[in-house]
């Protein structure tokens, strides 16, 4: 890994314009742009933040469909420069990655906080993102991994019952325990592993507290497989990766790059100030205009950047309104448009396409209301 992030001359960013040398992620979305491997560029981490665990795992898929289902089939952004909020963006996710801390995302719902880490991933290269979707029964366990021991008894019974004799060996104990997205995440790796923790603060008022450690650390125990370390000290268990799987040595697992942990909030209630010292905080602004038209040419590829325009001011228009507007609402109305549903519609009555319009950009906070 390169010794220091401020070395070399600035890279070419959006546009033309030359990027900080000590950014890593530049946030052009094209990993074209890089000559040399994110290996050879990512700085070594602060003393405090290095992990040792081992051997590495195989790196991880990739998964261009599910980014492309978020972020587009395009990943060339319009030519122009970064805003100062896209500025602010880049350098809290290249600090993130310097400093090896997660990123804590605030900002109204739709706005992208999730799709950040998409960007990240398909721009350095970085594989399949991981997913863990909170909700108010979520437990740290659950993130880390899941153990079905009564599916493993019963089994055990039935063979035992068809085969006097059998023995527990029969049925190994890694059929039955899964890793989850953040335990995946934490398995070891050259390269950090992406993971999205979504929605976090509709979890238990504890799980931030509970997930210090983890954090802090970048390991966890399985003690199921602890207690079995003396008769069988590696055990192959699978991971959140489809068809994936890891082999576990003494119940412990830790990390060796530490993972790129996107954690999101709807700033639905706060959080602890241990937990916050632990995360790098980046609020997320609404979209303007040309971040608008840039997220609709990357989902309808070809399309003119001209033919959305007036349809993206009424959405902001709108949002100044109502707010509680999400990108994915514009996305759906410009399906409308360019299926001619807007043509269609108008041409037997005028006020239809607004009406559609009320259907599609309600207002989420008043459309989950019952």
């Amino acid at each position: 890994m390169a010794s220091s992030p401020t070395s070399g001359p600035a890279h070419a960013g959006t546009g033309g314009t030359p990027s900080p040398s000590w950014w890593i992620y530049r946030g052009t979305g094209r990993p074209d742009l890089y000559a040399a491997s994110l290996q050879e560029r990512l700085p070594h981490p602060p003393p405090w933040r290095r992990f040792d665990g081992g051997p590495d795992q195989p790196d991880p898929p990739a998964d261009e469909t599910e980014t492309t289902r978020i972020l587009g089939a395009s990943a060339t952004p319009a030519d122009r420069p970064l805003t100062e909020h896209e500025t602010t963006v880049v350098d809290a996710v290249n600090t993130a990655l310097l400093l090896r801390r997660p990123l804590l995302i605030t900002g109204d719902p739709g706005v992208g906080k999730s799709s950040l880490a998409y960007r990240v991933a398909r721009e350095l290269r970085l594989g399949r993102v991981l997913r863990w979707s909170i909700t108010s029964r979520s437990t740290l366990r659950d993130g880390l991994y899941r153990y079905d021991p009564l599916a493993r008894i019963q089994d055990i019974s039935a063979d035992a019952a068809a085969a006097p004799g059998t023995t527990p060996d029969d049925r190994p104990i890694g059929d039955y325990l899964r890793l989850g997205p953040l335990g995946t995440a934490l398995l070891p790796h050259r390269l950090p592993r992406v993971l999205v923790i979504d929605e976090f603060d509709k979890g238990d008022a504890d799980l931030a507290n509970d997930l210090l450690g983890v954090l802090e650390d970048g390991s966890y125990d399985v003690p199921e497989l602890a207690r079995l370390r003396s008769a069988q000290p590696r055990i192959t268990v699978p991971t959140d990766d489809p068809d994936g799987t890891a082999s576990i040595e003494g119940g412990a697992v830790r990390c060796h790059e530490f993972p790129f942990i996107a954690i999101t909030s709807n700033g639905e209630r706060p959080f602890p100030p241990a937990f916050l010292r632990r995360c790098l905080p980046l609020r997320l602004q609404r979209p303007s205009h040309d971040q608008l038209a840039d997220i609709v040419c990357a989902h309808f590829d070809g399309r003119d950047r001209t033919a959305d325009r007036e349809l993206i001011a009424e959405f902001l228009r709108r949002c100044d309104e109502l707010g509680g507007l999400s990108i994915d609402q514009l996305l759906n109305s410009v399906h409308l448009v360019s299926s001619e549903v807007r043509t269609h519609a108008t041409s037997l009555d005028p006020n239809a396409w607004n009406r559609i319009l009320g259907l599609v950009w309600q207002r989420l906070m008043e459309a989950g209301r019952g």
